[in-house]
């Protein structure tokens, strides 16, 4: 907890709300799975298709689902700078730091 806690910058309290928010987050996409996958495909079966347009949508639907339940709780700043610097990394766009560089 406490390096957590030093690494995003942030006090015990809000370290475990941070938790509370990524573990509810992971919760509803996994109980929604199912019925979507019921819905698409026949007798349960999961095509190959299917699952790969599955984890490619998935990804914009877990970010808005954390921002809502970081909203909820109050930590709607942790989230937003989170997805920030997640998309900036993604698409290549974050920032790169030479080896000898000092950070500001």
């Amino acid at each position: 907890m406490q390096r957590l806690g030093a690494r995003w910058g942030v006090g015990p309290v809000r370290v475990v709300l941070i938790l509370v928010v990524f573990a509810c987050t992971g919760l509803t996409v996994m109980f929604l799975k199912r019925p979507v996958v019921g819905y698409f495909t026949e007798n349960g079966e999961q095509p190959l298709l299917f699952s790969i347009l599955y984890y490619i949508l998935i990804l914009p639907f877990y970010n808005l689902v954390l921002l809502v339940y970081g909203a909820l709780l109050g930590q709607f700043r942790f989230f937003w700078e989170f997805e920030k610097r997640f998309f900036a990394r993604i698409t290549g766009k974050g920032k790169k730091q030479g080896s000898g560089e000092v950070k500001k």
